[in-house]
This record gives structure tokens, sequence and C-alpha cells, in this order.
């Protein structure tokens, strides 16, 4: 059983290093799709540009461009070897890998301790690690690619089908109502304010956990992240004065929410009932 324990510290690691690749390089991915688009749309000639997607290039140092060694790029290791610090021009190396590479082992420990090495225990690991890139990418670059909340919404419904059938219909409802729910709120808020609150991946995000966790679970999820979204924004602007009236991503509260649905939803929702 510790071998197996073992083993889910080193996937989450590694899909955690992996997922780093995810957050950085998918955004300009999309950034230079849409420029290519604008172009083409304008007809204008298409630019030169090198292979980029995630495979290649290899890893760099974001400030002298160095390639990484391979032992620099093992997860924790190379980070804490090199003290946080390129190992040629020594600029610091962002935190955000080591973390994220530490939440997804977390999170493998945590799926592993609830649903065992089992298929739906690996559905549920999938779509932790996916609400983990979806929270960093919108944190990053305040967006939610579509390219990866559309296949989670889809995911969410397979998982019904599979492992909870009677819940399918329920699913359907929390990914319908998910959407509409949010989409609801923009709008309002556009007509009352003239500004826009939010961005269309939340609605798509928020349709994706309905999918997941059904109908039911949409108003603890709503609560919970508008609930930790509105204490950290205090918290935040308190402290930061020049961030006040700036924009912030809704995203990183649905994606925990989400976490925290999913993975101890059940008791939650019964204290949630008892509650009301």
């Amino acid at each position: 059983m510790s071998v197996l324990w073992l083993l889910a510290v080193v996937l989450g690691l590694c899909l955690g290093s992996f997922l780093n690749v995810v957050i950085v390089r998918l955004p300009v991915m999309l950034m230079l799709g849409w420029r290519a688009e604008a172009r083409e749309a304008l007809e204008l000639p298409e630019e030169e540009a090198p292979h980029f997607n995630l495979l290649v290039p290899r890893s760099l140092c974001p400030q002298c461009e160095t390639p990484i060694a391979w032992h620099d790029n093992l997860p924790l290791i190379g980070w804490f070897k090199r003290r946080g610090r390129c190992a040629s021009c020594h600029a610091r190396i962002s935190p955000q890998y080591p973390l994220v590479e530490l939440a997804g082992a977390g999170l493998a420990l945590a799926v592993l301790a609830l649903y065992g090495a089992t298929w739906q225990g690996l559905f549920v690991f999938g779509a932790c690690l996916a609400l983990l890139a979806l929270a960093v990418i919108d944190l990053r670059t305040q967006l939610l690619p579509d390219m990866m909340t559309l296949p989670l919404l889809w995911a969410g419904l397979l998982y019904q089908l599979l492992f909870q059938p009677l819940m399918l219909s329920s699913a359907v409802i929390g990914a319908i109502a998910g959407y509409l729910a949010l989409w609801s709120v923009y709008w309002l808020f556009k007509l009352v304010t003239g500004k826009e609150g939010m961005g269309y991946g939340d609605f798509k995000l928020l349709a994706a956990l309905g999918a997941w966790l059904g109908w039911q679970y949409l108003p603890m999820v709503l609560i919970l992240s508008a609930g930790v979204g509105a204490i950290v924004g205090i918290l935040v602007q308190l402290a930061l004065p020049r961030l006040r009236g700036a924009p912030m991503p809704f995203g990183p509260y649905l994606a925990a929410a989400g976490w925290i649905a999913l993975l101890v939803g059940e008791p939650l929702m019964a204290a949630y009932i008892g509650f009301i």
C-alpha cells in the first residue's frame, strides 16, 4: 500500500509539472492563433513564426532564454536545487512551478484516499487537475480557455453516464443551470452598471461544475466561491491599495469551490442542508 501512495505522489508531481507547461504556453498559443486569424480576416500576409506548442520548443529560462537542462526540470528537485533561480543568468524563477507541482501531488493523495485506485478516482483526479490549470491560467491572464472548460463539461457528463447513471439528468440540468446562473448575473450587472462584471469563461466553468456535481450542488458552489472571493478581494485591496478597482478573476474561486465539492461534497452538502 505504501508503494501506491508513493506512486500517487510521483504521478501528481509529474502531472503538476506538465500543468505548468499548459499554464504558461496555452495562453500564448491562443494569442498566436487569434493573431493569425485576425491577419487572415484583414487579408494581411502570414507572419513567419517559430513552431510553438506544448512540446516545442524545449523549456527555456524566461529571462535569458537558455534551455533548461533535463535535471533542472525534475519536479520540485530542479527548482529547489537551483534555489528558485536560473542556472545560467541567476534570474528568479516563479514559485508557481513548485506550488503547482505540490498541488498536483496533494490532489493525487486526496483522490486516492477518498476514491482508492479506481477508474472513478482517475476521472475525478483528471477533473481536479483541469480545475488547477484553469485557476492558475485565469489568475495569470484572466482567461478560461474553451479548449479546457468545454472538454471538462463533457467529461463530467461522461463521468455521470459511466459511474452514476441515475445522476445524469441532474448533471444535464446542472450544466444548463450553471451557465444560465452566471449569464443572468452578467447581464443584470451590465444593465445596471454598463460594465462587464465577468467573462463568458466563468459561465462555462460553472456549467462544467454543474455537470460533475449536479444542479443540487450549485448553490453551495456559488456561496463558497463568492464568499471566499469577496474575502480575498477585500484583503488584497486593503493590503495593496494600487489594486483597488482592478478586475479580479473569479475562476480560481470557482475552481477551489469545485475541488471542495468534488472531494468532500457529501458531508458539506449535508451540513449546508441542515443549516438552511
